[in-house]
């Protein structure tokens, strides 16, 4: 039997949604899904056609909200659209089939041209969006961040930013108690209120804030977006002001938000920023729903140990980690990431989590954050974004909108 040439069916067990079809199929046609279920219910026309059962794991395309770079490429630092590419491509062909390429702190003219040069990215396919984490931070939580660039809140400053990103700006990292931020009254004479405007999201990060700080700057983000949409908290405890149960800060405002459903948590829970009993517990508490798993990557994720630049500073990596260079030669911070999303997926199934709620947390929970309601899930009619894994969450096959990478 000859095989239609836009036709494509692939078996074993289908993890998407929240659950698993055992011995199931995905039916692609062209672009689009067309069939999922179990491999004893596919429809005459396709019987003929289903592969052998064997142990793949069909799971939805993987979406990161949060990425700075890979594969030698970084987004700070892109000298054009190669660069660019570059990065986008070493997360695609590890299963991250939508991508946010994430900017670090800057000066403003920089990050505007960056934010130009990454719509491009976004209008040519390779990218889905922008992400600024920055200008408007706390220097006491700076992380890997320049504190020299870090700025009072400036709406105007926000509107040129998402001026120049043409539509593609979906995320602002920003510190609450920052001045200009979070005090507004109007709706855009804060930079929460100009995100809004822009069509972007807030996300609270990178902060000192007390918990009444925190708590306020999401109930005012809530009352600007309607209800409409959620804000999320950039990678939850790092960067953020510790847990203290006198002072407990923004990360119980954060968790209280997302408990309430009014707020999505970000973690980088690649077994280096996270500790296993902290990314289980959270998943525990809140459900895969609250949770979006990221990688906060930087230029050096699949790459091997050694020197790397994350905006203006220097990065040292040894044994997959990390770490600023201080001006004594020493390492300091941790500074972003080092694995692709599907290595964070299976680093959080091997925490403790179930498979099920790992893949949803970087499939579904992304997609319906970002409102992208053609993709995160394997179903009829959405994009045809499908990775195929081997038992243990190792990549075999990447197909986006039905073409093999």
């Amino acid at each position: 039997m000859t095989i239609p040439e836009n036709l494509l069916t692939l078996r074993g067990t289908v993890v998407s949604g929240g659950g698993s079809i055992v011995d199931g199929v995905v039916v692609v046609d062209g672009g689009t899904i067309v069939h999922v279920g179990p491999a004893a219910e596919v429809p005459p026309q396709w019987r003929d056609l289903l592969p052998p059962p064997g142990d793949d794991l069909l799971l939805p395309g993987l979406i990161d909200v949060h990425c700075h770079g890979g594969g030698g490429g970084s987004f700070p630092d892109a000298g054009g659209a190669q660069d660019v590419r570059t990065a986008a491509r070493e997360h695609l062909v590890h299963g991250t089939t939508s991508l946010v390429a994430s900017l670090v702190t800057a000066p403003a003219e920089d990050l505007i041209r960056r934010a130009a040069l990454l719509a491009d990215a976004v209008d040519a396919g390779d990218l889905i969006g922008i992400h600024l984490e920055g200008p408007f931070l706390s220097p006491a939580r700076r992380g890997a961040q320049n504190p020299a660039d870090m700025v009072a809140g400036d709406p105007g400053l926000v509107g040129r930013i998402a001026a120049a990103a043409r539509g593609s700006l979906r995320t602002m990292t920003v510190a609450p108690e920052i001045p200009g931020v979070a005090d507004g009254v109007g709706a855009g004479d804060d930079v929460l209120g100009a995100l809004v405007q822009a069509g972007a999201l807030p996300s609270i990060g990178h902060t000192d804030a007390s918990f009444e700080q925190t708590a306020a700057a999401i109930g005012r983000s809530t009352a600007l977006l309607a209800g409409s949409r959620r804000i999320t908290a950039t990678h939850l405890f790092n960067g953020m002001r510790p847990w203290h149960h006198r002072e407990p800060g923004p990360v119980p405002a954060c968790l209280d938000a997302a408990a309430r459903g009014a707020l999505v948590v970000e973690l980088v829970a690649d077994g280096t920023h996270l500790g296993d009993g902290t990314v289980r517990t959270v998943f525990d508490t809140l459900g895969a729903e609250q949770v979006v798993l990221v990688t906060d990557a930087m230029a050096a994720a699949g790459m091997a140990d050694g020197d790397y630049r994350l905006g203006p500073l220097e990065v040292r990596v040894a044994d997959g980690v990390a770490r600023l260079i201080t001006s004594d030669g020493s390492v300091g911070a941790i500074a972003g990431g080092t694995a692709h999303l599907l290595d964070v997926v299976r680093s959080v199934v091997g925490a403790g989590v179930a498979v099920a709620d790992a893949v949803s947390s970087a499939t579904r929970t992304p997609a319906r954050l970002l409102g992208l309601v053609d993709r995160g899930e394997l179903a009829p009619g959405l994009r045809a974004d499908v990775l195929v894994t081997d038992p243990d969450l190792h990549p075999r096959r990447v197909i986006r909108t039905g073409v093999e990478v």
